[in-house]
């Protein structure tokens, strides 16, 4: 089995994080979204093997693929990279990794994390996850037939028609069926509001007699802006509370109050601090006379004189002073 992760996307919506750093590779607990992403998916697939992991990704440049490739390595699979140039919908982000779909698939798009029952149904031909939200006409909705299997896909609808949304992740048992169908799609230009939308090809596969069921999603964590990142860190790092990942190596504290629970990178300096709850803290960063909570701080940053609360500092950054809820990109000061 493949996994295949779209991931082209900027992220406007959590700028100023994203204009140096693609938003899937804002950490979440210490590690980037996409790679919390994959991991979770391979954990959980039970007996299948995955051989390889496909991203989907923009003008990164070659560490950020280098990254990318060693990810999926240290995970026992083939890393491949696919280019999309511009954003021209899913069913065209999944489709340039159309060479990997010749086998059993997870598509998975990375910005959005989760905790589900991932049994793969063998008897049905895809799997969907599926959530219920307040507000289904800002997502993919599906609808379900008597038997509980999904017969109806809706993108975004403007009248109520179902709350149960797609959240991004799917399995297709038949890669080169979804392949054809999407080739279909764009060879046709089939658009919807400009754009190429993966829910015509899983139309089209329903009208096969394809069955289609629906997977089960225990919480579904969303990264698409600030204050849904800062949620989903605080989850992260309760689902992960007590583990060893949540500490690196050389973290030198005095005068110090920890509140769990909190991630704390490698070379950390904490000096009359006191950090958390929910507080993810890069490597390399300095934390003096300062309290932080409910806050996500990347790496090579100086926290000093202030109280930070639902906040999040990029790379390389400096705040200092009065402020209390920020957010502060790469490369910036605030003093």
């Amino acid at each position: 089995m493949k996994i295949i992760v779209p991931m082209a996307g900027r992220g406007s919506r959590l700028r100023p994080h994203t204009l140096t750093v693609p938003k899937p590779l804002i950490p979440i607990a210490g590690k980037p979204i996409v790679q919390r992403l994959v991991e979770d998916i391979v954990s959980v697939c039970g007996d299948k093997n995955i051989d390889e992991i496909a991203f989907i990704i923009g003008d990164f440049g070659a560490q950020i693929e280098e990254h990318l490739i060693k990810v999926a390595e240290n995970l026992g699979a083939k890393g491949t990279i696919y280019f999309q140039d511009k954003p021209l919908g899913t069913a065209h982000a999944i489709y340039c990794a159309a060479d990997s779909m010749d086998d059993e698939i997870v598509v998975a798009f990375a910005d959005t994390l989760f905790r589900a029952d991932f049994t793969l149904d063998t008897d049905a031909d895809s799997v969907i996850w599926v959530k219920q939200v307040n507000n289904p006409s800002a997502y993919g909705v599906v609808q379900f037939a008597e038997d509980g299997t999904i017969n109806n896909f809706i993108e975004k609808p403007k009248e109520f028609v179902s709350d149960s949304a797609i959240i991004g992740i799917y399995y297709f048992k038949d890669g080169p069926g979804l392949r054809k169908e999407l080739k279909y799609i764009l060879d046709n230009g089939i658009l919807k509001k400009g754009e190429y939308q993966l829910t015509d090809a899983l139309s089209a596969l329903m009208n096969q007699g394809k069955v289609f069921r629906p997977g089960t999603v225990i919480d579904w964590m969303d990264c698409g802006n600030k204050a849904n990142t800062l949620t989903t860190n605080g989850k992260m790092l309760k689902y992960l509370e007590g583990k060893p990942e949540l500490r690196g190596e050389n973290i030198q504290m005095e005068n110090v109050e920890i509140i769990e629970p909190c991630y704390i990178g490698s070379n950390v300096v904490l000096k009359n601090a006191k950090i958390g709850p929910n507080v993810s803290l890069g490597d390399h960063c300095i934390v003096e006379n300062a309290t932080i909570e409910g806050s996500l701080i990347q790496t090579h940053s100086t926290i000093s004189n202030i109280h930070l609360k639902d906040s999040m500092i990029g790379n390389h950054a400096h705040a200092d002073g009065r402020w209390t809820s920020v957010s502060l990109g790469d490369y910036s000061r605030m003093d």
